[in-house]
C-alpha cells in the first residue's frame, strides 16, 4: 500500500530506544496522529531535523496492522521555523500553543481550522516573537473552534444585559452573571468593556495575530477569564502553562 502523504506540523516527539522516535503531528486531513519513526535519529535522508517540534513538514506515513501509532516512511521540511528559539519565552509559548491544542482537540475541533490556527500563530511567534496578545487571542480562538466559548456579553443562565463596570464571571455557571443571577458574588470580576473587546476579538480572522494590540487591563482581566475557562475544559495542568508562568513571574 503506497503511503499517505500529508502536510503535518510536529507537536512533539520521544525518543524510543537507540534510534527510533515516537512523534505526534497535527495535520488538516486527518487530525492528531502519534507516528513510529523507526531510525529517525540516524536517519538523515529520511527525516533529518524535520521531526523537531514547531516544524511544518510533508510527511509520508502508513497504518500500522493491529497498532495505535501509524508508521513514518519520510518527512520533508517545509519550514523548520527557527525564529521561535530567539528567547525562551517565544519557545515556551510555541510549546504551550501545541500542548493545549493537543490537549483540546478531543472537544471536537475541525481538523483544517485547529490546523490552520495553530500554524499561523507559529507562524506569528518566528517573525515576530512572544506576546501576550498571541497568547490570549489562540486561547479564544481555540474555546471558540472548539464550541465552548463562554457566554460573554450576556448574562450567561438569564441571557439578560449585563451592567456596566465589572461584572461577575465564573466558567463553571456558563460564563458572565447579571446582578439577578448573583454576579456580585462571583469570585472573578471583569469590567464590561473588557468583554466587549474579547466579543470584538471574535470576529477578526482567526489566522491573524500581527498588529492587534490591547490594553494592559484587557490583556489582565481577559487572561484570567480564560484560564477560568480552559480550567474545565483540560483534564490536567498543563506543564508549559506553569513554565510560562513561572517565566512571567521572573522564575
Amino acid at each position: 500500500m503506497p503511503p499517505t502523504i500529508s502536510q503535518a506540523i510536529i507537536l512533539r516527539h520521544v525518543d524510543y530506544g537507540e534510534a527510533d522516535r515516537i512523534v505526534t503531528v497535527l495535520t488538516p486531513d486527518h487530525g492528531r496522529l502519534k507516528g513510529f519513526a523507526r531510525g529517525a535519529r540516524k536517519s538523515r535522508k529520511r527525516f533529518g531535523p524535520a521531526l523537531e517540534p514547531f516544524a511544518e513538514v510533508r510527511l509520508h506515513w502508513a497504518p500500522r496492522p493491529g497498532g495505535e501509532l501509524v508508521s513514518l516512511r519520510e518527512a520533508e521540511l517545509v519550514s523548520l521555523r527557527i525564529g521561535l528559539r530567539r528567547d525562551l519565552e517565544t519557545l515556551a509559548l510555541a510549546g504551550y500553543g501545541c500542548e493545549l491544542i493537543e490537549a483540546l482537540y478531543d472537544e471536537a475541533v475541525g481538523f483544517a481550522e485547529a490546523f490552520g490556527l495553530l500554524r499561523a500563530f507559529l507562524d506569528h511567534l518566528d517573525r515576530d516573537g512572544a506576546s501576550r496578545e498571541a497568547k490570549l487571542l489562540l486561547e479564544l480562538r481555540l474555546l471558540a473552534l472548539a464550541g465552548i466559548v463562554p457566554h460573554l456579553q450576556h448574562c450567561a443562565e438569564c441571557h439578560g444585559t449585563l451592567p456596566d463596570g465589572p461584572v461577575g464571571f465564573a466558567a463553571d455557571r456558563g460564563g458572565s452573571l447579571c446582578l439577578g443571577c448573583g454576579g456580585e458574588a462571583a469570585a472573578l470580576k471583569v469590567d464590561r468593556l473588557t468583554l466587549g473587546s474579547l466579543g470584538r476579538l471574535l470576529q477578526t480572522p482567526a489566522e491573524r495575530f500581527a498588529d492587534i494590540h490591547l490594553s494592559p487591563r484587557t490583556l489582565q482581566e481577559g487572561s484570567a477569564l480564560l484560564d477560568d475557562a480552559l480550567r474545565g475544559h483540560l483534564q490536567r495542568p498543563l506543564k508549559s502553562a506553569a513554565f510560562l508562568a513561572g517565566l512571567g513571574d521572573g522564575g
